[in-house]
């Protein structure tokens, strides 16, 4: 097994975390769900369930996911919980953020193996209270280390 190199502050290099899996990669915890989503651009929305979650974006099943880099306002509903400070009180539950698709599994026919097509989108340019409300509502489901928040 070869040694990771790292750099003088103990940081791996790009080449070698590129070659990491994507659960080996991740900064916050996923946690599987089943909940409907809407997202998109300008031009359209699209409508799909959110497989799994985490602080930090989701993962969103469908046949037909956007390219990488496709920038997408997603749209859904975390919780019933009380409405906090700063939301849209006409659609108080509704948490909607913005993201990027950062990979694909495309749709392939026939394909046995490719059971969960679909997309990751990262979450970007958050707000401190979307953030809030994405980890309280991820506590719900699973332990999360409030030091990570």
């Amino acid at each position: 097994m070869m040694a990771a190199k790292t750099d003088s502050m103990g940081k791996e290099s790009d080449a070698q975390s590129s070659l990491k899996s994507g659960s080996d990669r991740r900064h916050a915890p996923r946690v599987l769900v089943n909940l409907d989503v809407d997202y998109g651009n300008q031009n359209n929305f699209l409508f799909a369930n959110i497989r799994d979650i985490s602080a930090t974006g989701i993962f969103v099943s469908t046949s037909s996911p956007e390219a990488p880099g496709t920038r997408l306002n997603v749209r859904f509903t975390p919780s019933h919980h009380h409405t906090p400070p700063n939301v849209d009180v006409a659609h108080p539950d509704v948490l909607d953020v913005e993201g990027e698709v950062i990979w694909v599994n495309a749709f392939r026919p026939g394909d046995t193996d490719n059971l969960h097509p679909g997309m990751g989108i990262r979450f970007i340019e958050l707000t401190d209270t979307q953030r809030k409300r994405l980890h309280d509502f991820i506590k719900t489901f699973a332990y999360i280390d409030d030091e990570q928040h």
